[in-house]
């Protein structure tokens, strides 16, 4: 995978990149829920979002007004007395599917210690249950993390893409939501801190001082992630038990099986975010001479994915 350079570039005074933008937008428990409701079941009111989530009205409210503002809704007014609006997925919302999609699969294949069930999905072209399968979507062909190289594009860099953190958000994910919340997603990427965390262990961080470095998080918080990624066992400690700082933090089996959405997440930013100098990274397939971007598959049938072929299903 990928190795940038620790310290910090030229292009760092350059403003956000793709990764940052899609940090802003997606990383953030709030904002997956409201998205989840209005990619698998078409929910557009204010009311109607209130019913489903445990969510304040001011929270509902700024989070509602940050996804306007990042173009991912649109609102429409349906009544004048009072003003009301319907908040519509845009083209840029509604290609936010496959981190959806992703995140789902994952809870329902590593997070089996819920009270209830993960709904699994239908892939309506072939009616079957599906997971979705990473592919190059420059030849179709199925992928590991070992076959995709990666390195910063022109306007990446660990400064640009670090969070901005201009909203106040809660410091972990919760799970005291319920299963269909995706509990253990929303402590991985339900925050700023987290996905950038999480993202500097998959391209090469495995110390304590390497994640600080890299993302210039304070040393709490970055304390704060790795103990959280451990007891979800994402990450793996060697070294001093007791001494974070000492460690040698390494991806487990479960955590690298979570790549699908961070690659969804970088694939979502990269196409809707354009920096001026260029993109934020650049991916290629290796062994093939192609530049790869994600392509998701259903498990079933092997036919490409999209946000119109995929529903969610009964537990089985």
């Amino acid at each position: 995978m990928i190795h940038p350079p620790d310290r910090p570039s030229a292009l760092g005074a350059g403003g956000a990149n793709a990764i940052a933008f899609a940090i802003g937008v997606v990383a953030d428990e709030w904002t997956l829920l409201i998205l989840r409701h209005a990619l698998q079941r078409d929910v557009l009111r204010f009311q109607d979002w209130q019913e489903l989530l445990p969510i304040s009205s001011a929270v509902l409210t700024s989070r509602l007004r940050h996804l306007c503002e990042a173009g991912v809704l649109v609102p429409q007014e349906y009544d004048d007395r009072p003003r009301r609006f319907e908040y519509h997925l845009s083209p840029r919302g509604a290609a936010l599917w496959p981190v959806l999609a992703t995140i789902g699969a994952w809870e329902l294949a590593w997070a089996t210690d819920h009270g209830e069930r993960v709904t699994p999905l239908r892939h309506r072209d072939c009616g079957r249950h599906f997971e979705p399968v990473p592919a190059c979507r420059t030849c179709a062909e199925p992928v590991t993390q070992r076959e995709i190289t990666a390195a910063f594009g022109p306007s990446g860099s660990w400064p640009r893409s670090a969070p901005n953190t201009t909203m106040r958000r809660r410091s972990s994910g919760s799970t005291s939501l319920g299963a269909g919340f995706f509990p253990q997603s929303r402590a991985l990427i339900g925050n700023r801190w987290s996905a950038a965390m999480l993202g500097a262990a998959y391209l090469g961080a495995h110390r304590f001082s390497e994640f600080q470095r890299r993302l210039g998080a304070p040393a709490t918080v970055v304390a704060d992630r790795l103990r959280t990624f451990r007891d979800l066992g994402v990450l793996t400690a060697s070294g001093s038990a007791d001494r974070s700082n000492r460690s040698t933090y390494r991806l487990t089996d479960k955590g690298r099986a979570f790549l699908p959405v961070v690659m969804s997440a970088i694939d979502w930013g990269q196409r809707w975010f354009l920096a001026p100098e260029g993109p934020a990274v650049v991916l290629g397939h290796r062994g093939t001479g192609h530049e790869y971007a994600l392509l998701l598959l259903c498990s079933e049938c092997r036919a490409p994915l999209s946000g119109r072929s995929i529903e969610a299903a009964a537990s089985v």
